[in-house]
Order: C-alpha cells, then structure tokens, then sequence
C-alpha cells in the first residue's frame, strides 16, 4: 500500500501533521508512506522522521504550472492507494491537486464555503471541527479508513541531530548565556495572503526591549526570524548595544529549533515558530491574539499563557477561517486591532511568566 500526505498550507501545519503521520505508521506499518509539502521550511521539519520513506517538496505557486505539473505528473505515476489532505488545507486548489495525483481513496476535511466541486475532488472526507485542535481533526481522519488512533500521546515530533543540538550550545557558549535566563521573541507573522496584518505592531516590540532592559537587565533576549524580519532586527540591536540581545545566525528552523529548545520562554502571535516552540518544550509561552488565532491552532501539549485582544472579544472565526480567504476586515482595522494589546499587558505577561 501507498500512502501520501498532502500538507501544502503553512510551515507550522506540517508539524502539526507529525502525530498523525506517526498514527499512519502505527496503522499501517507495511505501508511505503510519503510526504508532500509546499515549503522548503516544512520538508527540514520533516527531515530524519523515521515514519516516512520519502518526502517531496515544490512550490506550486512560486513555480507556477511549466514547472509544477511535470513535478505533480510524477507523484501520478507513483500510484498511491490513499492520499490525505492534513488541516488546514481549505483552499479548493488542494483538492485540486490531489485529484490530480490520482490517488484511489482521497480523503479530506469539509470546509467552510466548500462546493459540489469538492465531491469531484475528494472521495472520502469529514467535517473540520473548529472547537478541536488541528492535531485532533487530523486523527479523525483515521475513520475514513476504518481505523482509530493507537497512541497514547500525540506528540509534534521534530528530530533534532547532534549536530543542530551542538550548534546551539555552541551559541550559548559563545556568548556567555548558560548561565542567564533566555526569552526567545518572533516579532513577524504568516506572509501569505494578508497574515503580516496580525503582528503586533513593531514600536510595541521596541518598547517592550527597551522596557525589559530596564526592568530584567540580566535577560537575554533572542529574535527570531528570517529575511522579513532583519530590517527591524537590525533596528532592535541598534538601539541594545551593551544589552544582551541577540539575532541568532540560524539557517534553518531546524536550527531555530535547537536554539529555542534552549529559551526559557518564548513570545509571538500563532506562527510556525510559535509551534516550533511547543515542539521542542519551551517551559512558558507567551501568545499575543491575533484573530487567525483559535482552538485548532493553540500550542499543543505545553505550557502557555494567551494575552486576549480586546478588541476581538472571541469573534476570532468571524475574522478568520480555513476557506482560503485573507482576515477579513480592513487594514486600518486588523493594525488598530493588533495595537489594542499594550506593551504594559505583554511585559506583565514575560514578568509572570518565569522567576527572572
């Protein structure tokens, strides 16, 4: 038997897909089961999984059809029996393209907005539950192949090598940081669609460093993040020098990875990083709302402490849902809304958060 997993919607979805992938295999331990992912950030997440035999990677939309549809015709003509469209993958172009490989059984979430199209699309598929972590909704899945989930936890799972690890404490050694506490900060967001629209204003940042420098003088502060974020990286470390605040050269999110396995707390809004955090354990995570932020996508299995918007007052779903549509609502209201939560509420959140 031949199984695909489909999971071509955001970095931090892949993960999410680890326990379900390890589900498959205990499932179907004979199976030859594959991986096929957007991103070149979900495939190193998925590097050394030993539940997988393969995983295939292409940018369908950064290469547009000349040079995706001979890479999709080749997974064609691998056959598959089964393939499975992870959550959240609501956009109809997902269907779209597991139809196109072709698979015998195709199964699926029903998402909101879907149409008759669908039915063409998918063969097999249950209601996404929006009340249930995405972890959850995947393992339902299972029934459509008249199958349960067989473990007891439902780990992310994210295989780290020596090397990464070394790499890490090579970075603490460094510059002297064993010995401090380490607050890990991701000041950016999803940058599809309109998703940059959920950060947290980049002055709130500024001020919460210069506040905690003040205030907390021996923590180290560690920005995360890749080319989006260098411009206003560079302005935070203009603006500490002298001051334990650092942009890791990481090259990867497996790297990232390593490093935040190291920080004692870690704050962003709900990003792939802020999954990564929850992969590898950070004791205490901080999330500012955002209104894409909802049950389905809560750090899973760790503890975090979630800082309200004011301003969504729980009507996240009317904002945001997985229908392949940006946050709804302006952009003067999504950037008025994300400013609604003060620097006060966030440096009150860091000082709870952990003995500094």
């Amino acid at each position: 038997m031949k199984i695909l997993v489909i999971s071509l919607a955001g970095i931090g979805d892949t993960l999410i897909a680890t326990p379900f992938i390890h589900e498959l295999r205990a499932n179907f331990p004979e199976a030859s089961l594959d991986a096929f992912v957007l991103w070149s950030g979900s495939k190193d997440l998925l590097e050394g999984n030993p539940h997988l035999n393969a995983v295939h990677q292409k940018n369908l939309i950064q290469d547009g059809p000349f040079k995706s549809v001979p890479f999709l015709l080749g997974l064609r003509r691998r056959r598959y029996d089964i393939s499975i469209n992870v959550h959240t993958l609501g956009r109809v172009h997902y269907r779209v393209v597991a139809r196109f490989i072709g698979a015998r059984l195709r199964l699926s979430h029903d998402y909101h907005g879907g149409s008759r199209l669908d039915r063409l699309l998918v063969n097999r598929t249950l209601p996404e539950n929006y009340s249930i972590h995405s972890v959850e909704n995947n393992n339902r899945l299972l029934a459509l192949l008249d199958r349960k989930p067989l473990l007891s936890r439902h780990e992310f799972e994210l295989f780290l090598t020596p090397a990464e690890e070394a790499w890490a404490d090579q970075f603490l050694a460094q510059h002297a940081l064993a010995p401090r506490k380490r607050l890990g900060i991701h000041i950016g967001s999803g940058g599809t669609k309109n998703l940059r629209l959920k950060r947290w204003p980049f002055p709130h940042y500024a001020e919460l460093i210069r506040r905690l420098g003040q205030s907390h003088p021996a923590l180290a502060i560690l920005l995360f993040g890749g080319p989006e974020e260098q411009t206003e990286h560079e302005q935070i470390l203009a603006e500490s020098t002298g001051r334990p605040v650092f942009a890791p050269p990481t090259r990867n999110l497996r790297q990232a990875a390593a490093l935040l396995k190291r920080c004692d707390a870690f704050l962003s809004v709900d990003t792939a990083l802020m999954h990564l955090a929850a992969a590898v354990k950070v004791p205490n995570q901080i999330v500012i709302e955002a209104p894409t932020l909802n049950p389905t996508n809560l750090p899973w299995l760790t503890n975090y402490t979630v800082i309200r918007n004011p301003e969504l007052n729980g009507r996240n779903l009317d904002y945001y849902r997985y229908d392949g549509k940006p946050i709804k609502g302006t952009d003067e209201e999504l950037k008025a809304m994300m400013a609604s939560i003060t620097v006060e509420e966030v440096h009150r959140a860091i000082s709870e958060a952990f003995v500094l």
